[in-house]
């Protein structure tokens, strides 16, 4: 943020040396314009034998007084000032935007069934289909085309849904409805709120009635509080906008439904919510500027940044991109790995498995926690899984 806060100032300082010099530049213009003008009159006038001019002496006097105004000098004040300013923006944008991120690059030896059905998984959640099977057919890679129709039923869904048509969604909500449940979720139940309302605001109290008495009454049970809002609605039926319940019409309730739905969707198809595709790219846009500057670091240095195993610095990111939790020992300042993994000791501190390992002379006598006077053994210790 500092550093688009930057670039934002020198561009402002650009555009605003921009105006003043074309404020400037029009200013000069009428001055020099309005001297002729009035020289012009005055020659013009000649054709008045009541008042002879001497044409020469006013040629003179509008000389003069251009070399007054001196515009050129005005012009090139102006001119100069911006110049300066926008001179100095590139070296600004240079200096945050760095133009070789390549500097950054490593040989990492990816699976490329993976990366394939990464890419191609992307554009089916997009619902662009076509554009999917062509990278999986090129990749020759058909078999991964699998989830291609979980995610087509899921547009097919939502695309019903955005045109007011819920019971597409309806009718995938009921098939689902165990693994929904054990999900936590009651989508099922708003999905039949949207339609209970959408059937009262076109007036029929009856249909209303009798689709409440068909769907909602099986959720009683458990949301009491919510079908008795719903029912309240009925008291309002042909003014449902203009009443205390007008909420329920707000169109944030359609788009609200249908993020949820795709959540859902997702997660049954034991599928992330966001693409992988997106959250790796955006992950890798952010830490970005620490890795480019590590390479530069590191090169200055002659060091191999391609032969480095482990990152000496932190990458810090969003708590968007924390996805699993990170152990760092506080002994050895290691990160965690499944060799080297995380050990509650029986005083409740935790270190890693190396470092209890040396504390303990390779397993073979009690030691000391170095944050409390507790002893332990190798025997005593827990390994934490994360």
């Amino acid at each position: 943020m500092m550093e688009l806060t930057t670039i934002k100032d020198a561009f402002e300082r650009v555009t605003k040396k921009q105006k003043l010099s074309s404020s400037k530049s029009q200013e000069v213009i009428d001055q020099v314009g309005h001297e002729i003008e009035q020289a012009l009159g005055k020659i013009q006038s000649a054709d008045d034998p009541t008042s002879p001019v001497d044409q020469k002496s006013i040629l003179t006097d509008l000389k003069l007084k251009l070399n007054a105004l001196v515009p050129l000098q005005q012009l090139e004040g102006s001119q100069k000032e911006l110049n300066l300013n926008l001179s100095k923006y590139p070296k600004v944008l240079e200096k945050f935007f760095n133009p070789d991120i390549s500097k950054a690059y490593r040989n990492v030896d990816f699976d490329f069934h993976i990366v394939n059905q990464t890419v191609a998984n992307h554009f089916y959640r997009q619902g662009l289909f076509d554009l999917g099977d062509s990278i999986l057919n090129e990749a020759g890679e058909p078999e991964a085309i699998a989830i291609r129709s979980q995610f087509f039923e899921m547009h097919q869904i939502l695309e019903a849904v955005r045109v007011g048509n819920l019971e597409p969604a309806l009718k995938w909500a009921c098939i689902n409805r165990e693994k929904l449940k054990q999900n936590g979720s009651n989508i099922e139940l708003k999905l039949h709120r949207l339609q209970f309302v959408e059937i009262l605001r076109r007036g029929s109290l009856t249909d209303s009635l009798n689709y409440a008495r068909a769907y909602l009454a099986p959720f009683a049970t458990l949301h009491m509080e919510e079908i008795q809002k719903l029912m309240a609605c009925l008291l309002f039926a042909r003014r449902l906008d203009s009443s205390p319940y007008a909420d329920m019409t707000s169109p944030t309730q359609w788009e609200n439904l249908t993020e949820e739905l795709t959540g859902q969707f997702c997660s049954l198809l034991e599928q992330s919510y966001e693409s992988p595709l997106s959250v790796a790219i955006a992950a890798g846009v952010e830490g970005l500027p620490t890795l480019l500057k590590l390479a530069n670091v590191m090169a200055a240095k002659k060091q191999e940044w391609q032969a480095m195993k482990q990152l000496p610095v932190p990458v810090d990111l969003g708590k968007e991109f924390q996805f699993h939790s990170i152990f760092v020992c506080p002994v050895s300042r290691d990160q965690a790995s499944d060799e080297n993994p995380p050990m509650l000791l029986p005083c409740l501190h935790v270190l890693c498995k190396q470092s209890i390992m040396k504390l303990s002379k390779s397993g073979t006598r009690t030691f000391k926690c170095p944050y409390c006077p507790a002893e332990a053994s190798v025997a005593q210790c827990k390994q934490l899984h994360f």
